[in-house]
């Protein structure tokens, strides 16, 4: 159980360091937008219960990533695969639960509870969002996937 445990959260910790790595520096490096997941979460969570502590986004940003996110693959996408097409390679599943996790995010979260336009008004952010999403899923299932304790 320790090893599930720390696998999961290994996981979910390097997938969170390769979104924020893309969005908030390989992408506006080369010119796009940057992501600020802390800021969208932070203004959720003031959505939510009206006024937060400074670096409560940030807190909620990491947990999501190590926890909620690597939590939502084994427990819903994985099964959802197994049971669907059990054949089915892992990155394909991967790419599809970050295409999930990314309408999560810009559109259940963003939207529905923070307020914002659907998918952040379908600007640059919008797409470096999808990306982020779609990298997280690919480090995150990679590295759950190949623990043999975790099938």
């Amino acid at each position: 159980m320790t090893r599930k445990i720390w696998t999961i959260l290994v996981a979910g910790a390097l997938a969170t360091i390769a979104f924020d790595l893309f969005g908030q520096g390989i992408s506006p490096f080369f010119g796009f937008a940057k992501l600020a997941p802390a800021g969208l979460a932070n203004g959720t969570l003031n959505t939510v219960f009206g006024s937060v502590p400074k670096g409560s986004g940030d807190i909620l940003h990491i947990l999501t990533g190590m926890f909620v996110y690597t939590l939502g693959y084994l427990l819903v996408a994985r099964p959802i695969q197994q049971k669907i097409v059990p054949s089915l390679q892992w990155a394909i599943t991967a790419v599809v639960y970050g295409i999930g996790l990314w309408v999560f995010a810009l559109y259940g979260v963003a939207h529905l509870i923070a307020g914002n336009k659907p998918f952040l008004g379908f600007t640059g952010i919008t797409w470096v969002a999808l990306w982020g999403h779609v990298i997280y899923a690919l480090v995150a299932v990679y590295i759950l996937e190949k623990r043999p304790h975790l099938k």
